[in-house]
């Protein structure tokens, strides 16, 4: 297969995060100095091929960028080439299938295989690239870690530094003010953030997805440190947490397209309902965006290097419609639609959630 293959295609898909340019960077050195392969980097997600956007990489463009946030490449989560707005009409957006489009560009291009580096969406969208006869291999990213066929993604790693470092910080000033601080950070439908960063910040109530929680509860746990004498209290909430009825919270919802819908402001409801309840001053803090930015950990510099060099070996191999993945200390690879199958949500039982319940965290249920 080596021989047959002169040109590989990049792109990222999807939200950014730490480490995408460590993995382009992989990419791209070793398809230039182990194989003498040419590298084009389609340039913002799977628009830059159905719009035929695109440059050739070049040992230039990847120097320098191992240590950088964000992706060189640009990236968005808008543009799927199966559903792409092709006009308006009543005012309305119309949507149509230009995968056909996009497959052509691909061979004006004069790629032989394409690198897709993206979270469940992105690489949902590859798996039916591949399924049409693209020579396909994926690479999975999301800072929110709930992609069930890898142990771990890289981004995920920074974005709890992040969080984590944030937690630190409130603990300060809530100490001072004996305010309840409550912190909302991301991961859609996971609560992978929130659970790790919550614990290895010291949060006192760690709200998450997969867990019902209820005002009562997380009342009892600021009331009794409370009776010890601890005036303050730090609660961590994942974005995608149900509220006590069953329902998310939403900054913004998109009736004929559910995939842009947006989660966001559960902290905002949760805290008014807790100073209601309580008495006690609380603030909110919503992290947002700040966890898909800076500088990326060497564990997600790693991790993506690793994942961009196996990509690599993947497609010299004929191994399409493969994702690369971590399984314990190693690397291997996985179908993509096994890739994306189901979301990988943390389990109520799991060994953290119970260690983090041994040394005193409520989870409000």
């Amino acid at each position: 297969m080596q021989n047959e293959l002169k040109r590989l295609g990049i792109l990222t898909g999807g939200g950014d995060c730490p480490g995408l340019n460590a993995v382009i960077r992989a990419v791209a050195k070793t398809s230039f100095n182990r194989y003498d392969l040419e590298v084009v980097g389609i340039t913002s997600g799977f628009r830059g091929m159905i719009e035929l956007e695109y440059f050739l990489l070049n040992d230039r463009h990847v120097s320098g960028i191992l240590h950088r946030g964000g992706t060189i490449l640009g990236t968005t989560n808008r543009d799927n080439p199966f559903r792409y707005p092709v006009g308006r009409e009543n005012g309305r957006v119309v949507y149509g299938d230009v995968s056909g489009r996009a497959i052509a560009n691909l061979e004006e291009m004069g790629v032989d295989v394409l690198v897709v580096v993206g979270g469940d969406g992105s690489l949902s969208i590859a798996g039916e690239l591949y399924n049409k006869g693209v020579r396909v291999v994926g690479i999975p990213k999301t800072i929110d870690n709930d992609l069930s066929a890898t142990d771990v993604t890289f981004g995920f790693d920074t974005a709890l530094h992040t969080a984590t470092d944030a937690i630190d910080k409130l603990h300060t000033t809530a100490e001072s003010h004996h305010r309840v601080m409550v912190l909302e950070v991301m991961g859609r439908n996971a609560g992978w953030i929130a659970l790790h960063s919550g614990m290895a910040g010291g949060a006192d109530v760690i709200l998450i997805p997969e867990i019902p929680f209820s005002y009562e509860s997380v009342l009892r746990k600021i009331q009794e440190r409370q009776s010890r004498g601890k005036n303050f209290s730090i609660i961590v909430v994942a974005e995608g947490a149900l509220l006590p009825g069953g329902q998310h919270v939403y900054q913004q919802q998109v009736a004929d397209n559910p995939l842009l819908d947006k989660l966001g402001g559960v902290a905002a409801v949760i805290g008014r309902e807790i100073e209601l309840r309580s008495g006690v001053e609380t603030r909110v803090t919503v992290l947002g965006h700040l966890q898909r930015g800076g500088t990326p950990t060497p564990f997600d510099r790693n991790l993506g290097t690793r994942f961009g060099v196996k990509a690599v070996e993947l497609a010299l191999a004929g191994e399409f419609g493969q994702m690369v993945c971590l399984c314990g200390n190693r690397i291997n690879s996985v179908l993509l639609s096994q890739a994306v199958a189901r979301q990988k949500l943390v389990d109520p039982a799991d060994e953290l959630v119970r260690t983090a319940k041994a040394v005193g965290i409520s989870f409000g249920d």
